[in-house]
């Protein structure tokens, strides 16, 4: 039986960062072989098809997925929250009624999701302004991953439960798995059988179908306690209603990136392919540092979840003020090896000489400033783990997309250029920065205990 309740689980014990890096280093493993897996699919679709065909799979379409699936994770994860607080406060109960309610809303989720992005492909690539040397292959690519949509947001709720009981080695394992089949079958479905973006997209629904089965499995045989059992799938209205209250703000927060990410993509559009594929290679290069900044923001959350449940404040006090240092730490030392090895790894990724020196002058301009980022994703962590996303969502709405949107039509209107789209990142996380930073020092909650256990 696959146990995942034991005291290496239990965050509300022992030393503060040791437990939090132990619980931390699988979920940034995985999330860095999930980028690595990412960085393949480049490779292979830039090599065997092209850079219009990158341009494809890395623009438009990527922000699409970007804004739909992240707006539905981010609001299936209030479940994990919920799932934190009460394993920490020892309300097992709850907890299973919790994992049943999320999987069921999230199986709802993932097949209307397909169906509404099936329906709308066309719409909202013409929306964003998609190159016609693209248009087709991105319509083809979004309708084969989105039909996979069900899978993708029930392994990112399994994950999300099995981290929220403390449990982060078995979401790496079936990630790594996953990982290595979907590179083989990129390269089998694209380099070999030729089957182009389709390939690519087939892989990605493959991989992600695997991944769903693996996690449920888990949740299926872990301690009876908390087991997921098919049978008793039904959603519990008080607990979606407690899921809703933390998932919706979560989810606008990160519809509102999306958004203002979207709205950036059409300026990036008007720059040409050259500049779109860039772009989207820039990601892949520059990747490491965001999903290792991801992983140590959900480790925070799962921390200050299960802890805040427990009462146990002082541990949340101590893992922000050491926990933000040793953030920062790891920040300085991935920016400086993304600067030392960009160009080698682009010569890797394409042979096209205007993408490799685009996507290094973009590179070069955004990693000296990815230290203004931190301070957003350290604190967003430790509101969503207290279950206060509501002013988070407004701070971010204010300060990131609503900047974003006034930069685009105002400043990037008069002069549309690359260094003006990139300014206004830094720009609008610095402004990030003050806003959350000034809600964490006002907030009540970690000042006096308002949590209810009952």
């Amino acid at each position: 039986m696959l146990c995942v309740m034991n005291a290496q689980n239990d965050l509300t014990t022992g030393p503060i960062i040791r437990k939090l890096l132990v619980f931390f280093i699988p979920i940034a493993a995985g999330s860095i072989l999930q980028q690595l897996y990412n960085a393949v699919d480049a490779f292979v679709v830039s090599r065997y098809v092209g850079t219009a065909a990158l341009a494809a799979v890395g623009g438009s379409a990527a922000r699409i997925m970007e804004f739909l699936i992240g707006f539905c994770i981010a609001l299936s994860n209030g479940a994990a929250v919920v799932i934190a607080q009460r394993f920490g406060a020892k309300d097992y109960d709850e907890v299973r009624k919790s994992i049943h309610t999320s999987y069921l809303f999230c199986g709802i989720l993932g097949l209307a999701l397909s169906v509404i992005v099936f329906i709308f492909t066309n719409p909202l690539l013409k929306l964003l302004k998609t190159p016609e040397d693209t248009f087709a292959d991105s319509i083809i690519y979004l309708r084969i991953v989105f039909s996979g949509a069900l899978f993708t947001l029930i392994y990112n709720m399994g994950a999300s439960a099995l981290r929220s009981l403390g449990n982060s080695r078995f979401p790496f394992l079936c990630l790594a798995f996953t990982c290595v089949l979907n590179s083989a079958l990129d390269i089998l479905f694209v380099a070999v059988f030729r089957l182009g973006v389709n390939g690519a997209a087939w892989a990605t629904v493959i991989s992600q179908g695997l991944s769903a089965v693996l996690v449920t499995w888990a949740l299926i045989k872990t301690d009876e306690s908390i087991r997921l059992s098919i049978k008793e799938l039904r959603i519990n209205n008080d607990i979606l209603s407690r899921m809703m209250k933390i998932g919706v703000p979560a989810g606008l927060q990160s519809a509102m990136y999306s958004i203002s990410n979207i709205i950036l993509q059409i300026g990036i559009n008007l720059l040409g392919t050259v500049v779109v594929a860039s772009w989207s290679m820039s990601g892949k290069v520059d990747g490491l540092f965001w999903v290792v900044s991801n992983a140590f923001s959900a480790a925070v959350c799962t921390f200050v979840g299960q802890n805040y449940g427990a009462n146990q404040l002082d541990r949340i006090r101590v893992c922000v003020k050491k926990g933000f240092l040793v953030f920062l730490g790891m920040t300085i030392f991935m920016c400086i090896g993304i600067l030392a090895l960009a160009r080698p790894i682009l010569g890797i990724f394409t042979t096209n000489p205007a993408v490799v020196e685009t996507t290094r002058y973009i590179i070069f301009f955004f990693v000296p400033t990815y230290v203004l980022w931190i301070v957003i994703d350290m604190l967003s962590g430790v509101m969503r783990g207290l279950g206060d996303t509501l002013i988070p969502t407004i701070i971010t709405g204010i300060t990131i997309c609503g900047f974003r949107i006034l930069w685009v039509v105002t400043v990037y209107h008069f002069y549309p250029t690359l260094f003006v789209i990139c300014l206004c990142y830094p720009v609008s996380w610095l402004l990030g920065d003050i806003g959350i930073f000034i809600h964490y020092k006002k907030t009540p909650l970690l000042k006096e205990q308002q949590y209810n256990h009952g």
